[in-house]
């Protein structure tokens, strides 16, 4: 396993990492997260990714469930939780959002499902319009101050918003946010290539990188239509279905198909492909995986040697077809 540092932060994270989106709860239950947290772990990995609104909360109670079982020494992982969405299908507005009073409630109910003291990373899953900036800040540096959380970031936040947190912090001598979750794959690189770059440099923004493989559209698995065991064909999820069957999807299918050829050239899959082309951004410190199944995720953590082989001339072939 190769280890980046998260930013300009002093913690070092495994390139490839595991999270529980969609998978936890809805398609793992606490035997099979035991299998696939063991597996990622004996394959060095050390950040498992969470969130308060994952199945509602029981993504988080199947993690922790797995992590009480396999007893690993507290201080060889990395785990996170994120706070907006709350932990109910129809919160209330106190359960909800990033005022203080949620922020707070959400990280010491995350610590109990996850069955841990503290959280390494604690996300803000989305900017909340309705709650001043300054006083997310001031919740995050209070949990940090309180031993609770060591590191605190955003995800999906603009790199404005981002920098007005960075200034609140510097204004009030706080805990300023560490890093950022944003999607980053083939088919969306924005964010992290072109809006970002100057949160890098000016404060040393690290990244935790979701949707590698796009919902699964670059494993290649959606060519010829949709199986029944893959989170498209999920209660609650008919919006990713939609993305799929729309124009753009269907673009998008046809080029996973043309780089399931060039992966075949390479002696790889398609989906090792993909996460061996985010490996080779300097600017993400780690990559989650959300693979539902052990031998998933087996194939996508073979990513990691493959992303060694990539040269300058293959990246601008793998760019030319997802482009296309």
């Amino acid at each position: 396993m190769e280890y980046r540092r998260l930013g300009r932060s002093g913690l070092k994270l495994s390139a490839l990492s595991y999270g529980s989106w969609v998978t936890f709860h809805n398609q793992v239950d606490v035997d099979r997260a035991v299998e696939s947290l063991a597996l990622a772990y004996d394959h060095g990995v050390n950040f498992f990714d969470n969130a308060e609104g994952y199945a509602y909360g029981r993504s988080e109670e199947v993690m922790g469930a797995a992590l009480a079982k396999l007893s690993w020494p507290r201080d060889r992982y990395c785990v996170s939780s994120k706070v907006y969405f709350g932990p109910v299908a129809e919160p209330v507005p106190t359960q909800r959002g990033l005022s203080r009073k949620h922020v707070m409630d959400a990280c010491h109910q995350a610590l109990q499902r996850l069955r841990v003291d503290y959280l390494d990373l604690y996300f803000c899953h989305r900017p909340d319009p309705d709650t001043p900036i300054g006083e997310t800040v001031r919740a995050m540096h209070d949990l940090v101050a309180q031993g609770k959380v060591l590191y605190w970031g955003t995800s999906e936040w603009s790199a404005g918003e981002i920098a007005a947190a960075h200034a609140h912090a510097r204004a009030d001598n706080l805990t300023p946010p560490t890093m950022e979750q944003p999607e980053y794959n083939l088919f969306a690189r924005h964010k992290v290539e072109v809006e970002y770059t100057r949160l890098y440099q000016e404060f040393g923004l690290g990244t935790t990188t979701w949707s590698p493989l796009a919902s699964g559209l670059l494993s290649g698995k959606y060519a010829d239509g949709v199986p029944q065991d893959s989170r498209f064909a999920l209660p609650g999820y008919e919006w990713l279905r939609k993305r799929l069957e729309s124009p753009l999807g269907r673009r998008q299918v046809a080029a996973a198909a043309e780089l399931g050829k060039l992966a075949g050239t390479l002696g790889c899959s398609t989906a090792q492909l993909a996460i061996a082309w985010i490996l080779g951004n300097p600017w993400v410190s780690t990559v989650i995986l959300g693979a539902s199944r052990p031998g998933q995720l087996r194939e996508n953590l073979g990513a990691l040697a493959m992303a060694e082989k990539l040269t300058p001339e293959i990246r601008k072939r793998i760019e030319s077809i997802s482009a296309a």
